[in-house]
């Protein structure tokens, strides 16, 4: 079937589906007790009943599986972080979408802690390589396959090597300095100079770098300093906003980065670490510019080495460079410590808006980091600002949000990873298909044609948009089968409501898929015969629980890469699952 017919279908599909589709938001009903009741058995496939959160009086046994996915399940000892509840219905997928990159650290680097991150919905491990050592994180490395290996058909977790980069960090003190407002203190470059108003930084150039006048910021302005003169080796400043300075703590000057290369030597080796025990992802430190990436993605193809890379915009060079940073990348974070550091910090939210938009425009997947859950690293429950933040994150459409201090050492990893589960998950629900519609619309073969710009990729967008219109409409998970990922990254571009499971026969690829929105990759042997492979693909899905009989399925062959035929080719088939395992409505495109 033609393309401009496949849109013809879905949109009378869609249009068909709209009664329903209200029924659908109100079928299942819950009792005034907070019993669940199923809705009617044509409405189960579509979408699960859920309680949503409102204030009243609750007991804290009632609190119990208030939102549940195959990401993780809200546990009876979680019921402490939800006060205040009474239940009312609401639909949402049973998934989360957005993934949760979790940092690993004491707090989290045992088997145990691993395992139970997973299962309360982890879906990246990152090693930051600003501390611990090869050993630490190998040890990480191992148990993370360890858990793949033992989940083959379950959840998956992918690995992300976060260089340290050109970090400006002040030395080791013995005990902590408490700074006040107005005092005198100095920096120098002599690194074993250390008295009550002098300390060290790891940066020879760092008194070339700074000028008198600016200011000097202790992680990311927990503290600030004014430059007021220099000598050969000393910076001396008066503090503007005191606080307890400790050891190794990281400098920016505020609306500057330092002239230091953004993969320095100790970066190239943790490289070549990631290299050898085969990690999935870099996420690179401060790249000013595009040829960082290149020089990057060059040494990675003389290693033969299968790993994408991930920018972090985290520095004041690299916005008038963005468009050409993140088209050379495979993604990219947005870093918001260092970056509302460097830049004004009401900069940040613009800035955060924009970078996703850029990625999604180019379907480059994209991470917001830092601060999501502060609090949470000394406190059992987050601000409301916090939630308020990772409900934001998800609504501009993030690829996934991520934790850093809150798992890496703090206090309640587990409960933090929860909360953002949850909030992420509760978040989803409120979006219908307008809010999650993709930046850019492919062109339609006579758009296409009279522009001379018809290839295979343009191709392969606009199946992949009408393959999620009818998936849409229908209410159905998607069903993809790919060798390259391609399809599965261009249908997670175009934001379905359902699940979107990726099967593929290669490994690399199942990792690399973990990090899309909405996409959950399953690694499957392709047999010659195609019909065979979509049958135990669903078989398995049906035995994991993720569909059942009665449901129907949007399966999508990717055409890029040929799997069963010798021509490239796309090809739809929206499935219902009889009892019997038979088709009973086919529709092929």
């Amino acid at each position: 079937m033609a393309a401009m017919e496949i849109g013809s279908m879905a949109a009378q599909i869609s249009a068909a589906a709209r009664t329903d589709s209200v029924s659908r938001r109100v079928g299942s009903k819950v009792a005034r007790n907070g019993s669940w009741a199923p809705p009617p058995v044509s409405q189960r496939n579509l979408a699960v009943s859920v309680r949503s959160l409102r204030t009243s009086d609750c007991d804290a046994s009632a609190q119990v599986a208030d939102l549940a996915s195959s990401n993780g399940v809200a546990k009876p000892e979680t019921s402490d972080l939800i006060q205040d509840i009474k239940f009312d219905d609401v639909v949402l997928n049973p998934r989360r979408k957005t993934k949760i990159v979790c940092t690993i650290g004491p707090s989290s680097n045992t088997r145990e802690m691993i395992w139970k991150l997973a299962e309360a919905g982890m879906n990246v491990a990152r090693l930051n390589m600003s501390h611990g050592d090869h050993k630490s994180h190998k040890k990480v490395i191992d148990l993370v396959k360890e858990y793949n290996a033992e989940n083959k058909e379950g959840n998956v977790i992918a690995i992300m090597l976060d260089t340290k980069g050109p970090e400006v960090r002040s030395g080791d003190l013995p005990e902590p300095l408490m700074l006040k407002e107005g005092q005198e203190f100095s920096f120098t470059i002599n690194r074993n100079l250390i008295s009550e108003n002098t300390i060290g930084v790891n940066y020879d150039d760092f008194v070339n770098d700074v000028e008198v006048g600016d200011i000097l910021l202790v992680d990311g302005g927990m503290m600030s300093l004014a430059v007021k003169s220099k000598t050969a080796d000393t910076v001396k400043c008066e503090v503007v906003d005191g606080g307890e300075l400790k050891s190794r703590r990281h400098l920016n000057v505020r609306g500057k980065s330092a002239t230091l290369p953004s993969i320095t030597d100790k970066d190239w080796e943790d490289i070549k670490f990631g290299v050898e025990n085969k990690v999935d992802f870099y996420a690179v430190s401060f790249v000013k510019d595009a040829e960082v990436v290149h020089e990057l993605k060059d040494f990675l193809k003389g290693c033969n080495a299968d790993i994408h890379v991930l920018v972090k915009i985290e520095s004041a060079d690299a916005i008038p460079n963005l468009q050409s940073i993140i088209s050379a990348s495979d993604g990219a974070m947005v870093a918001r410590g260092d970056l509302g550091a460097e830049l004004p910090i009401e900069d940040v939210p613009m800035l955060q808006e924009e970078i996703i938009m850029r990625c999604r425009s180019m379907e480059k997947p994209v991470i917001v980091a830092t601060n999501m859950l502060e609090s949470m690293i000394d406190h059992p429950t987050p601000t409301r600002a916090e939630v308020s933040d990772i409900a934001i994150a998800v609504k501009e459409g993030s690829d996934a949000i991520m934790l850093s201090g809150e798992t890496a050492h703090g206090k309640y990893p587990l409960k933090a990873v929860r909360v953002m589960h949850t909030v992420a998950l509760r978040t989803e629900s409120t979006m219908s298909a307008k809010t999650t519609l993709p930046v850019s619309v492919p062109s339609t073969p006579v758009q296409a044609l009279g522009s001379g710009e018809f290839a295979p990729r343009e191709l392969s967008k606009m199946f992949a948009f009408h393959a999620t219109t009818m998936a849409n409409a229908l209410g159905t998970p998607i069903i993809v089968f790919t060798q390259t990922g391609s399809m599965a990254v261009l249908l997670s571009h175009f934001r379905p409501s359902s699940t979107i499971f990726a099967f593929t026969d290669q490994e690399r690829i199942k990792q690399r898929l973990v990090l899309y929105q909405g996409v959950v990759p399953v690694q499957m042997e392709f047999s010659n015969d195609a019909e065979e492979t979509f049958s135990r693909a669903i078989e398995a899905l049906v035995n994991g629980k993720h569909i059942k009989k009665g449901d129907y399925v949007t399966l999508v062959q990717s055409g890029v890469k040929s799997i069963w035929r010798h021509e490239s080719t796309h090809h739809i088939q929206v499935v219902f699952l009889s009892l019997s395992s038979k088709v009973l409505l086919n529709v092929n495109g």
